[in-house]
């Protein structure tokens, strides 16, 4: 049964929508089942209100379950009523939002509300890619709904109320909420299954209509750009200081600092988000090497390393990037890949995934040099060699295979070269000079040019607005197995 005591499944709706602007659809609609004690329940609309209505002027649909009638929980004609939504959106090519408040399936109905399930996992499969789908959580959302959260694009909770499981946690061996409760955001959030906690209903109503207004309504029609109020030419004079927080870099870069970040609390050594570029949304990702609170201090240090938990969150955030034609910058500051023995377990295949969505994507897609890019993990950062269309490097970033001072240990082992430490700095300098530095990637044509932190913003609206009309076409296949 949900706990919360908040907005009603109407009220979260108003919320959500532009004044007035919500038209309900099936609102007669009620259960066709009589068996056990459902023949002296009454159950308003099945449990679950939905509709079409306007966020910021565009079209989305709505579905929003009513935790007062049978605590929410899915039927055959409640999913049916979700699945006709779909119908329309995807008719139609508008977003759909689930407004989640459930105890589950209805038990009463058994096969049929199985059924209600499958055919909503149909819908949101057949979804994906062509309209934004996005989920908030505000009661509970268990076992078989908690996988169709997970099928949407963006999932957003409640702090308090919300609780999010496929199995309870009491029902996992050896644990009980108390000791570590797997339903809650926090739980979520550090995971990667969530993409915003807000600390009540309004924030994250509020997130989601921000979510909506940044992006496309389909994959065919982008309607994710607004008129830029910020200097196209403005000077980022504190971009140099800010490269090993990439969360303040992309502020700094974009349209009047708006940053839109996915998935803050899951690996929070890449960064992936949303900013705009002369209006045009921008999908961003970004390695980093600090968080920095709001006194300038480190609250969290990170190797440079790309890991596997960074991979796969780039890799997701990517696909959908290029699904819906939203442009791509990469933030590259990479060193190499973590070397643990646990993240060796996965590592190859994560990184491949993370290289084939990038080679995959058809997108316009910028890469950024920060400072390093080293070895085949600067190659799966969005380089030239897998499709980047323009690649920049910022003044003394170094691009090759390793360390200089690494690389000559290497390469003089057992030379009589080792033995005086002078003669190797010597040999690294050169190695740097000839092998690692921007400028003589740039004289391969690697890069495209070496740049000032302070033109950063300008060199990246230019060359995205030049990219705009980009047209690549790939292998006919029926899809990927990467």
């Amino acid at each position: 049964m949900s706990n919360t005591a908040q907005m009603s499944a109407k009220h979260r709706i108003a919320a959500l929508l532009d004044d007035n602007s919500f038209v309900e659809v099936g609102a007669l609609v009620t259960r066709r089942s009589t068996d056990f004690n459902l023949q002296q329940k009454e159950v308003p609309a099945d449990g679950v209100i939905t509709g079409y209505g306007l966020i910021d002027g565009s079209l989305v649909y709505v579905y929003s379950q009513d935790a007062s009638a049978m605590n929410g929980s899915v039927g055959e004609m409640h999913a049916k009523k979700i699945v006709h939504l779909y119908d329309l959106a995807l008719k139609v090519g508008a977003p759909v939002i689930g407004l989640v408040d459930c105890a589950g399936l209805r038990l009463q109905e058994a096969t049929d509300a199985l059924a209600g399930f499958g055919e909503i996992y149909r819908q949101q499969t057949m979804a994906s890619g062509v309209i934004p789908q996005i989920t908030a959580i505000f009661g509970h959302c268990g076992g078989g709904l908690a996988v169709s959260a997970s099928l949407s694009d963006f999932v957003f909770m409640e702090e308090k109320s919300a609780k999010l499981f496929v199995n309870s946690p009491n029902v996992l061996a050896g644990n009980y909420t108390d000791k570590c409760d797997t339903g809650a955001a926090g739980f979520h959030y550090e995971a990667g299954n969530v993409d915003y906690v807000g600390e009540d209903e309004a924030s994250v109503l509020a997130k989601v209509r921000e979510l909506v207004s940044i992006l496309p309504s389909n994959n065919e029609d982008n309607d994710s750009y607004e008129e830029c109020a910020d200097d196209l030419n403005r000077l980022t004079e504190s971009f140099a200081a800010e490269l090993s927080d990439t969360s303040l870099a992309l502020r700094d870069l974009s349209d009047n600092g708006f940053f839109f970040e996915t998935k803050a609390g899951y690996a929070k050594e890449m960064v992936t988000g949303f900013i705009r570029l002369n209006g045009m949304t921008i999908g961003a990702v970004a390695n980093r090497r600090e968080v920095l609170g709001e006194d300038g201090k480190a609250i969290d240090t990170f190797d440079g390393t790309l890991t596997c938990a960074g991979c796969y969150k780039a890799e997701r955030f990517v696909r959908f990037c290029d699904a819906f034609d939203i442009p791509v910058l990469t933030l590259t500051n990479v060193t190499g890949y973590r070397a643990t023995v646990s993240e060796e377990k996965g590592m190859a295949n994560a990184a491949a995934r993370l290289t084939g969505a990038f080679a995959q994507a058809t997108v316009p897609k910028v890469n950024l040099i920060l400072e390093k890019a080293y070895g085949s993990a600067y190659i799966t950062m969005n380089s030239r060699h897998i499709g980047a269309d323009m690649v920049f490097a910022l003044e003394g970033a170094e691009v090759g295979m390793m360390d200089a001072g690494l690389a000559a240990q290497i390469m003089y082992a057992g030379e009589p070269e080792s033995m005086d430490p002078s003669v190797l700095n010597q040999k690294a300098e050169e190695y740097r000079q000839l092998q690692l530095n921007a400028v003589s990637a740039a004289r391969r044509g690697y890069i495209d040019a070496v740049i000032s932190g302070e033109s950063a913003r300008k060199h990246l609206i230019y060359a995205f607005d030049m990219l705009f009309t980009k047209r690549e076409s790939r292998p006919a296949k029926k899809h990927g197995t990467v």
